[in-house]
């Protein structure tokens, strides 16, 4: 038993916590970024969920490739997707979105149709960050991450930039440019947690999904709480969708 799994287990509480809250939001105010933020923090939940089981019990292979899945794979890009709703136009981000989804499917029957190396899954190793390298030892599956990764940092990071922008420039949404950096730099912090990990630090990709979870929900919460400044007719009528 690994004392730090506590940690991804308070990560796992705090974002099915986050979830929840976003799902009131959806639900009280529409809006498809919501949604795909609410989605996007489950899956960010059923990682850490599987990190603290990892760490309590031991890996078993539903558990690994359910955190494979949703804590390697998709939680970066579902979160991004919902930035793109936020930010982009409609046409753009429905297509975006198709193909993401279908992206998605395909990544569910790669992690569940993969061979898995029993030796590895008794491995002492203190994070699963290094079981991605090597637990699954079907071609290509590993492949899948990078896209993925990529795909969300981009929409992430992309998003924080342009709504800062936008901000500077019209001197509007100052509310959203401040929660969409919080959101992109807690989506991508564990990141470097895994990072750290591989040299060795132990609970490095712990505490940094901790403290991502904690700054997505202060991203979330500062992003749909309009802040007074002043602020143009258009603002307002923005405002109303948030």
């Amino acid at each position: 038993m690994n004392p730090l799994a506590i940690l991804p287990l308070i990560s796992s509480i705090v974002s099915f916590v986050t979830a929840g809250f976003v799902f009131r939001r959806y639900f009280k105010r529409k809006g498809t970024y919501l949604l795909l933020w609410a989605i996007g923090m489950i899956f960010y939940g059923i990682g850490g969920f599987c990190e603290a089981f990892y760490g309590f019990f031991g890996w078993n292979a539903l558990i690994f490739r359910m955190w494979y899945l949703f804590g390697a794979v998709l939680v970066a890009a579902w979160l991004g997707q919902g930035t793109v709703y936020l930010l982009a136009r409609k046409r753009t981000a429905n297509i975006l979105m198709i193909i993401l989804g279908l992206a998605s499917v395909y990544a569910v029957i790669r992690v569940f149709g993969a061979t898995i190396d029993p030796a590895q899954m008794t491995s002492s190793l203190h994070t699963g960050s290094e079981l991605s390298g090597h637990g699954i030892t079907s071609s290509g599956v590993r492949t899948l991450t990078p896209f993925f990764n990529l795909y969300g940092t981009v929409t992430l990071v992309g998003g924080a930039l342009y709504s800062s922008w936008i901000f500077w420039r019209k001197r509007v949404l100052l509310h959203r440019a401040i929660g969409n950096v919080f959101i992109a730099v807690g989506a991508i912090l564990p990141a470097f947690g895994g990072t750290f990990s591989r040299f060795g630090i132990p609970g490095a990709l712990y505490i940094s999904e901790l403290l991502g979870a904690c700054i997505i929900l202060f991203g979330f919460i500062r992003s749909t709480t309009p802040m007074k400044v002043s602020e143009s007719p258009h603002l307002a009528t923005e405002d109303k969708d948030a």
